[in-house]
């Protein structure tokens, strides 16, 4: 894996990006019944204006229960299809690649959008029964989930490849599976909360079974000439859960079964977590993955600069990297990154925007 800077193209499967920057998921919460509307074609269509790679989706839902919020995005039904079409119809058109990320929410599920208040809603508030590895609560105040069974598990799994067929229908060309952030699968990988005594918890090797399964079942049906990628949350940042050498371990398993770029986030699973957040504090878990993994990572967290994204490529700790609250600031980032790095190109530009290139 050589390193490359900020706008070397890349080649993944059968898809060039056109640089080395990605447009994060991010929560968007206005969804109704999980559809998109004109707020995503705005959202996510100006980021590919903007000159990014790859635009994600926020979170799509593979099952209605499966939802951080009841605004959430979802991927549970063929009635979401054209409207999704529309907006990757359009990001293609502008030169990037669309991109869906699938999840389940798990034990954080059913809990107002953050401007509502983010807590957990009871039933008669628009909430609905939770569920998780193990009745382990995420945190005081929210409620005890339900316990999936074997069968429920390959029922979620199901619901995965079922969400992974409409992304493609609608013209996703990359898709991500959210395995991050205290959700449903990092749930079953860390031992904080997953205390299953079957052949999904215990060992490493069962708290890696369900991500496993998922993976080769959605690669299954994923067009093989299209990426796939995994979100991981790297470290609980907590003593005893799941630790960088485990994400290590993870990349290592599930690679071979068609895992194209780890997503190195971290966090999301503990509210106790003591969390030393600033500049680039994520990267070096995308860059211990390359390196003892040897698999292509993505960079996340608090990457705000040119020269930074730039210098984390040119050294070898990251593939890509992948902005987020950056992008809600200035959806032209890439153009004026591309300027500044002396790689500026008036491919890059929409033709409507060349009069401001110099």
């Amino acid at each position: 894996m050589i390193p490359n800077h900020l706008f070397a193209p890349w080649t993944l499967r059968s898809i060039v990006l056109r640089n080395r920057i990605v447009v994060s998921p991010m929560c968007e919460y206005s969804s109704a019944e999980g559809f998109a509307s004109d707020w995503h074609l705005v959202h996510l269509g100006s980021r590919a204006v903007g000159g990014a790679a790859l635009v994600f989706t926020e979170a799509a839902a593979v099952a209605p229960e499966g939802r951080i919020s009841p605004d959430d995005l979802g991927l549970w039904s063929d009635e979401h299809i054209p409207m999704l079409r529309r907006i990757t119809t359009f990001i293609r058109e502008k030169g990037a690649v669309p991109g869906a990320q699938l999840a389940h929410a798990g034990r954080k599920a059913a809990t107002a959008a953050p401007w509502k208040g983010g807590k957990p809603l009871g039933v008669h508030e628009g909430g609905w029964e939770v569920v998780g590895p193990s009745p382990v609560a995420f945190a005081e105040g929210y409620p005890v989930p339900h316990a999936l069974s074997t069968g429920e598990i390959a029922g979620v799994i199901a619901d995965f490849v079922a969400a992974a067929k409409r992304a493609l229908a609608a013209g996703f060309q990359a898709l991500e599976i959210h395995a991050a952030h205290g959700y449903l699968i990092n749930e079953f990988l860390s031992p904080l909360s997953n205390q299953r005594g079957d052949a999904y918890g215990g060992s490493l090797e069962n708290r890696m079974r369900m991500l496993a399964e998922t993976v080769e079942a959605v690669r299954g049906i994923w067009a093989a000439e299209l990426p796939l990628f995994v979100r991981i949350s790297a470290t609980d940042w907590v003593a005893g859960g799941w630790t960088p050498s485990d994400s290590v371990a993870l990349a290592r398993c599930i690679a071979p079964l068609g895992v194209d770029v780890f997503d190195c986030s971290s966090g999301g699973n503990a509210v106790h977590a003591q969390i030393p957040i600033g500049p680039g504090y994520q990267v070096p878990f995308a860059a211990k993955l390359r390196a003892e993994a040897g698999v292509p990572t993505a960079a996340v967290g608090l990457i705000t600069a040119p020269e930074q994204a730039d210098q984390i490529l040119r050294t070898g700790q990251a593939d890509l990297v992948v902005l987020a609250r950056e992008l809600l600031r200035h959806p032209y980032w890439p153009l004026e990154a591309a300027r500044r790095l002396g790689h500026s190109d008036d491919r890059l530009w929409p033709n409507q925007y060349l009069r401001a290139r110099l």
